[in-house]
């Protein structure tokens, strides 16, 4: 990963510049007005994603102005006019071994970072905790796996139920709280359809498959409010399924333990929750 950070280091400044100059920088944890590139990214995860795709855009970059050159050349220089006496060749050995070669070359220049980065986002040998996830129609919700008893629902809060600074479609009557820089496994699974566990500036965009326990991970770099949706076609609501996370330190989040077990120690079903949402969304 540090090979690739360096070698691409001064194009993601660079590209970075380009592409939000006029226009409102990516949001840090949710999307933002008129935005044009990626979400903050605040895990090292969606660091290392962001770097490969720096990488990504200037390869296609270089490749499209390459190939736009010889399409100028070939028609400035082989027209009708220039080139009345056309060459009768058919073959070049040369040319189909470059061409052969280097589309190669440039795959492996891409396998290499890409499985890094495939592995590196995959699971982490030594979590500090775990949280599951656990995809419903439509709604999530959410289990402390390393405290007993310490679970709920999320359901996403109506627009005219919205406090102010609440974004819309984004905001979950309960918040999941973590820790910051701590090493996290989330495992995601579902209880009836495919639905999708999706936090961009965290990197996470992990499948809630009904039967299957998903594995991934975060290590959360910032304190704040970071948001995300279901990110797979689950049906009717699929909209309606918003992520809320709320990153603490690690102190608060001790303090937040104490009450969350009080608080959600008798919790009841969010089916009458839910049927709020059901109502509303079907108008």
């Amino acid at each position: 990963m540090s090979m690739v950070r360096n070698l691409v280091a001064f194009m993601t400044a660079i590209s970075g510049m380009i592409l939000t100059m006029g226009n409102a920088t990516a949001g840090a944890g949710q999307p933002s007005p008129w935005q044009l590139t990626f979400q903050e990214a605040l895990s090292p995860v969606a660091t290392e994603q962001h770097i490969f795709h720096e990488l990504l855009l200037w390869i296609i970059s270089a490749i499209s102005l390459l190939v736009l050159a010889l399409l100028i050349y070939v028609i400035l220089r082989f027209n009708k006019r220039a080139n009345p006496a056309p060459s009768k060749t058919s073959h070049n050995t040369l040319i189909e071994i470059i061409w052969t070669v280097v589309p190669i070359m440039i795959l492996i220049v891409i396998m290499i970072p890409s499985l890094k980065l495939l592995y590196f986002g995959d699971r982490i040998e030594e979590p500090d905790m775990t949280l599951k996830a656990i995809g419903y129609q439509w709604y999530w919700g959410y289990e402390y796996m390393d405290e007993e008893g310490l679970a709920f629902e999320a359901v996403m809060i109506q627009e005219e139920d919205l406090k102010e600074g609440q974004p819309r479609l984004l905001t979950t009557d309960n918040a999941i709280v973590l820790p910051v820089d701590t090493n996290i496994r989330v495992l995601v699974t579902s209880e009836d359809v495919i639905h999708a566990w999706a936090m961009p500036s965290l990197g996470v965009k992990m499948d809630a498959v009904p039967g299957r326990l998903n594995e991934t991970w975060i290590r959360i770099e910032k304190e704040g409010m970071y948001y995300g949706q279901c990110s797979e076609l689950c049906g009717a609501l699929h909209g309606f399924m918003p992520i809320m996370v709320k990153a603490v330190s690690k102190e608060e989040y001790a303090s937040w333990l104490v009450t969350a077990k009080e608080q959600f120690a008798s919790n009841s079903a969010p089916a009458m929750k839910f049927a709020k949402v059901a109502a509303t969304s079907a108008e």
